[in-house]
């Protein structure tokens, strides 16, 4: 499976936000650009519209860990589905399986979701499903497989959980089991991304 091996923090550290979830983030510590101009010497460079538009788009993709192949097919399928294809996209990108993984609180990043069910310890409907990108339709039953349940990370994660999972989603830590209810609304999807500059985007 493809994925992105370049600076893990750049991006983060670009838009002074901690998009990879992570509390050890640059950006958490230093919330402001690299580099000489990072703390407002010198004169600040005014993004253009093409910018602002694919600064929202890489951030997206930064968040979910998807590359740039995959993120238009996934726009495509938003696009050609109803409703907003804004809204549309993110809730493709919300129901992946690393997604729920990681909002269900079995993971505390993204990345480390999208490892564990590489490494086949996520069932969904009790079937072994090893493939990120798996789409999570509501109804689907996901689950933590037995013995995959003591391993450290996975009990830090559940351990350390605040506790509050999106309404969409109902979840049984006791258990490592949780279940999509339904598709989220666009106010229930914790990213803070203007979709609508992705959109204009993709239509230029």
């Amino acid at each position: 499976m493809a994925r992105y091996l370049g600076p893990k923090h750049k991006l983060c550290r670009r838009v002074g936000a901690a998009l990879c979830g992570l509390p050890t983030c640059p950006a958490n510590r230093r919330p402001y650009q690299p580099g000489g101009q990072g703390r407002g010497r010198g004169r600040p460079r005014k993004p253009s519209e093409y910018g602002i538009r694919l600064l929202e788009k890489q951030k997206l993709r930064h968040i979910y860990g998807v590359l740039e192949r995959q993120f238009r097919r996934y726009y495509a399928r938003a696009q050609r589905a109803r409703g907003e294809t804004g809204t549309r996209l993110l809730q493709l990108l919300e129901t992946r399986l690393d997604s729920v993984v990681y909002r269900l609180g079995f993971a505390r990043t993204m990345p480390q979701a999208r490892q564990l069910v590489n490494h086949g310890h996520v069932l969904v409907n009790g079937r072994r499903v090893d493939i990120p990108s798996y789409q999570v339709r509501p109804g689907d039953v996901v689950t933590i497989r037995p013995r995959s349940r003591e391993i450290p990370l996975v009990q830090e994660a559940v351990q350390t959980h605040p506790g509050h999972v999106p309404d969409y989603l109902k979840v049984d830590p006791e258990n490592f089991e949780g279940t999509l209810v339904r598709l989220p609304a666009r106010d229930e999807i914790p990213v803070e991304i203007d979709e609508t500059k992705i959109v204009e985007f993709y239509s230029r």
